[in-house]
């Protein structure tokens, strides 16, 4: 297999991290390493088969449909909570205004408390 123009020299000098001060971050950090160790590979044409079909399956339609499908369903799972929340806040106001409407009235709020407990 040609080499690459793109190769990566491993003679350049890696600044050093400075230590992660959360796992969250420590896991970037590794998967980081990780995609700059697998770019060298296929610059320098020594990448496994199972590096070069890991990123052929990234760079496919079903992947970005993949994708496109979870965005969509992440979105319709944010509507449907803000929708319970917004039947819950309705709940709310429709109390609220049934009590005012029986202050208006005239009735007995303190009975009608009682009541409602």
């Amino acid at each position: 297999m040609p080499r690459s123009k793109y190769v990566i020299s491993s003679e350049e000098p890696r600044k050093p991290m400075r230590p992660a001060f959360t796992p969250d971050a420590r896991e970037n950090q590794m998967i980081s390493l990780a995609i700059d160790l697998a770019e060298k590979q296929l610059a320098d044409g020594t990448a496994s088969s199972q590096v070069i079909t890991h990123f052929l399956k990234l760079g496919s339609s079903r992947e970005r449909l993949e994708q496109e499908l979870l965005v969509k369903q992440k979105e319709l799972q944010e509507a449907k909570t803000k929708n319970l929340i917004s039947a819950e806040n309705s709940e709310v106001l429709y109390k609220e205004a049934l009590k005012a409407m029986r202050v208006y009235s005239g009735a007995d709020l303190e009975r009608e408390d009682d009541e409602e407990d």
